[in-house]
């Protein structure tokens, strides 16, 4: 058994989940403070919500350790359950049931004491926004109130600790920033907020990062630390005429593959072919192009995020998933 750490809301050791043949979790070791916001990011299927499952006493590891809330996730997951606040992909809201009926539900669920479930009901529909949809099935609400309902009835309880499993998933942008600003407010009250995400804009929202990827942690720390020490490699923004043609003519003549649009620009990584990164302009006129400039630039998250993965994929071979 782990022992307790004060200083941390979670924290993770050579972490594993196996179905069957496949590992879905490769020993994943990390560290979430106390009211931190700390982000899970990875593409679909890398390991984030299996992670999360583990976590929330979901379900459990096939090997390794961990305290969430100062409880073992492998001898105390009841304890976890009624500390923390957990929001899943798909809302776990009842469909059937109002807006009203439904915090009332969770209420329950969550044994909210009789003199305060009043103040916890006009606290969820005053946060969300609810108020003139208190009595409309939930069913009928659109996905951005549907998402503040779901976090209300999460954190009814008013759990230390937050975990949230793409959240903004099928959210539209404005929606998507309302929410995060809700997050930010609930992590100035103390909150510790673990939310995973695949969007990179919402990365770079989180105070600190682990990025997963086929299981395994490739990388944690905080965006900036993440962009200036992980990326060994050029990344230069190419400005140009029909970019879009410019990307193919790039990936099929010059062989770089690491090319992406990024607005009406270009995002080149060089990595072993510098030479031929160098000579982009050049390349680009003898294609009949007009080139206003090439120059390097910072990298993004994204252009971190790729280059970790590519750089994994070299080193072995991809996983193949048993099914089920």
């Amino acid at each position: 058994m782990m022992t307790v750490d004060n200083e941390n809301a979670v924290t993770v050791k050579d972490l594993v989940k196996r179905f069957g043949d496949f590992i879905a979790v490769n020993r994943v070791s990390f560290e979430v403070a106390r009211g931190e916001v700390f982000g899970f990011l990875g593409p679909n299927g890398a390991g984030k919500s299996t992670t999360i499952r583990m976590l929330c006493g979901l379900l459990l590891p096939t090997s390794g350790s961990g305290m969430v809330a100062g409880y073992d996730i492998l001898t105390e997951t009841e304890e976890i359950k009624s500390h923390i606040g957990y929001m899943s992909q798909k809302f776990s809201l009842y469909p059937n049931l109002t807006v009203r009926e439904n915090i009332d539900f969770y209420s329950g669920i969550y044994r909210i004491p009789e003199a305060k479930k009043k103040a916890r009901k006009e606290w969820v529909l005053e946060m969300g926004h609810l108020g003139e949809y208190q009595d409309s099935l939930t069913a009928i609400l659109p996905v951005g109130l549907k998402q503040r309902l779901a976090l209300g009835c999460a954190i009814l309880h008013e759990p230390s600790i937050l975990f949230l499993d793409e959240p903004t998933s099928g959210v539209d942008p404005i929606n998507r920033r309302r929410f995060w600003d809700l997050i930010y407010d609930l992590s100035g009250k103390g909150v510790t907020v673990f939310v995973t995400t695949h969007y990179m804009d919402e990365a770079e929202n989180c105070d600190r990062l682990g990025l997963i990827y086929r299981g395994e942690l490739i990388a944690s720390g905080p965006s900036d630390k993440l962009k200036s020490e992980l990326m060994q490699e050029e990344v230069l923004e190419i400005h140009c005429d029909r970019p879009q043609d410019a990307m193919l003519e790039i990936e099929q003549q010059l062989g770089i593959s690491d090319v992406s649009l990024f607005g009406n620009s270009l995002h080149l990584v060089a990595d072993e072919d510098k030479a031929a990164a160098k000579d982009i302009a050049g390349f680009l006129q003898k294609q009949g192009h007009k080139v206003e400039r090439v120059e390097k630039i910072a990298p993004s998250l994204e252009d971190v995020f790729v280059s970790l993965i590519q750089s994994r994929d070299r080193m072995e071979a991809p996983q193949v998933e048993v099914k089920r």
